[in-house]
C-alpha cells in the first residue's frame, strides 16, 4: 500500500475549512488545498487526509458531483468520482474509509491516502508478491507484514510449494472492511495455510524464530508516525535475521519520480544490512502518486544466491498458478525482468542504484 514517508523539512500549515489549529507536516506528504476559491473543500477529520469537493452542476441546481481528491503532494492531486461512501469509521490506528468510484470501482481508503482500487490494485498485489518468490526456488515460509487488504495473501496462495503464511497486520478494522468490500482480496484469508496475527510487527519480528521464513513482503501503510519504524535500521535487522540464508525481502519504497532521496537511504541502509543481492523494482500503478510505485528486494547471503532480475521460478511453470481463484492480471516473467530496468535519472539521482 502506497504512502509517504517524511524527512527533511517540516512545513507548518493553517488548515484552511478543517480547523484554525497550526499542524506540522512533512515537506514530503504536505496535502495540497482546494484551488479553486468558487468550490467549497470539505476536508476529512484526519489532519493530512484528502478532501472532499463538491461541486455544483450550472445545468440543475440540485444535481451535485462529489470528487474524492487525493492530494499526496505540493501542486499535484487525483481525483476520482465518488459514486457513493459506502463505510467511513475511525479505527484505534486510522480513518477507514471505502466508496464506489465512477472510474476505478471501490476504493479503499486510510486517513484520506488511497491504498487501493478494484481496478488496479492488481499490479501492486502481483508484483510485490510475485517478484520476490519467483526469485527463489520452491518458497515454503513466507511472513506478511501489515497486508490487512488480504491482496498479498491472495497472490501467495498461488504458489502450491508455500506450506506457511503468516500474516501481522495491526488494525483489525481493515481486515474486516476488506472482507465486507473486497472479497476478491480477501479470499487469501480463506487458506488453510493462512495464520493471522493481528498485532505489532516490530514485536511480531522480535519474537520470531531465527531463520524461519523463506521471505517476507512488507505491505504496511504509510511509514510516518508510528509506522516511521518499518523504514529504520532495527526493523531491518529482524527481517534479516528471521530470514533464512538466501532468502528474500519484498519492501515497498516509494515512487521514482517523487522520493529519489528516500530511495537512496532505503537501499543504503539494505545493502550495509542484507550481504545478499539488493535491487529496486517498479510498477505503474495508476491512482498511486506519480502512477508508478518502486519496490525493494533484498537477500541474505546464501547458496544459490538470488539473481532478481531472472525469475528461478518462473510462475508460468507453477501448477494452475496463472488461474488460481483469480486470472493473474499483470505480473507476467517478462514483466519480472523489465521491473528492474530504471530510468538515467534513476540512476544518476540514486548514487546506490548506479551499478544496477
Amino acid at each position: 500500500m502506497e504512502g509517504s514517508t517524511g524527512k527533511g523539512l517540516d512545513v507548518r500549515e493553517n488548515g484552511a475549512n478543517c480547523s484554525d489549529e497550526a499542524v506540522v507536516i512533512p515537506s514530503c506528504c504536505l496535502k495540497a488545498k482546494a484551488s479553486d476559491p468558487e468550490v467549497d473543500a470539505i476536508c476529512h477529520s484526519t489532519v493530512v487526509s484528502g478532501w472532499f469537493s463538491e461541486h455544483q452542476s450550472s445545468s440543475d441546481a440540485n444535481l451535485t458531483e462529489v470528487y474524492f481528491n487525493n492530494p499526496m503532494w505540493p501542486g499535484e492531486a487525483h481525483s476520482l468520482k465518488v459514486e457513493k461512501v459506502l463505510f467511513k469509521e475511525k479505527s484505534k490506528y486510522q480513518e477507514v474509509m471505502v466508496f464506489q468510484s465512477s472510474a476505478y470501482g471501490k476504493v479503499l481508503v486510510l486517513d484520506g491516502i488511497v491504498q487501493l482500487t478494484e481496478k488496479d490494485e492488481c499490479a501492486y498485489q502481483e508484483m510485490i508478491t510475485h517478484l520476490p518468490l519467483c526469485s527463489i526456488q520452491s518458497p515454503t515460509n513466507v511472513l506478511v507484514v501489515g497486508g490487512g487488504d488480504g491482496g498479498v495473501l491472495r497472490e501467495i496462495c498461488r504458489h502450491s510449494s508455500v506450506k506457511l503464511i503468516d500474516i501481522c497486520e495491526i488494525d483489525q478494522m481493515v481486515i474486516d472492511v476488506s472482507k465486507k468490500f473486497f472479497p476478491e482480496l480477501a479470499m487469501g484469508f480463506e487458506d488453510p495455510r493462512v495464520h493471522l496475527h493481528v498485532g505489532d510487527a516490530i514485536d511480531f519480528l522480535r519474537h520470531a524464530p531465527q531463520g524461519k521464513y523463506d521471505a517476507v513482503i512488507v505491505d504496511s501503510s504509510d511509514p510516518v508516525g508510528p509506522a516511521q519504524e518499518l523504514v529504520e535500521r532495527p526493523f531491518f535487522e529482524s527481517i534479516a535475521r528471521a530470514l533464512r540464508p538466501g532468502g528474500v525481502l519484498c519492501n515497498m519504497a516509494e515512487s521514482m519520480w517523487l522520493h529519489t532521496h528516500l530511495i537512496q537511504d532505503m537501499v543504503s541502509l539494505c545493502r550495509q544490512i542484507f550481504k545478499g543481492s539488493v535491487r529496486y523494482a517498479w510498477a505503474s500503478v495508476p491512482t498511486y502518486p506519480s502512477g508508478v510505485i518502486g519496490f525493494v528486494l533484498c537477500s541474505t547471503e546464501g547458496f544459490p544466491s538470488v539473481d532478481f532480475l531472472h525469475p528461478i521460478n518462473p510462475i508460468e511453470n507453477l501448477e494452475d498458478a496463472l488461474h488460481y481463484r483469480r486470472e493473474l492480471m499483470f505480473y507476467n516473467s517478462e514483466i519480472h525482468k523489465a521491473a528492474f530496468a530504471l530510468p538515467s535519472f534513476v540512476k544518476n539521482e540514486v548514487e546506490s542504484l548506479r551499478d544496477c
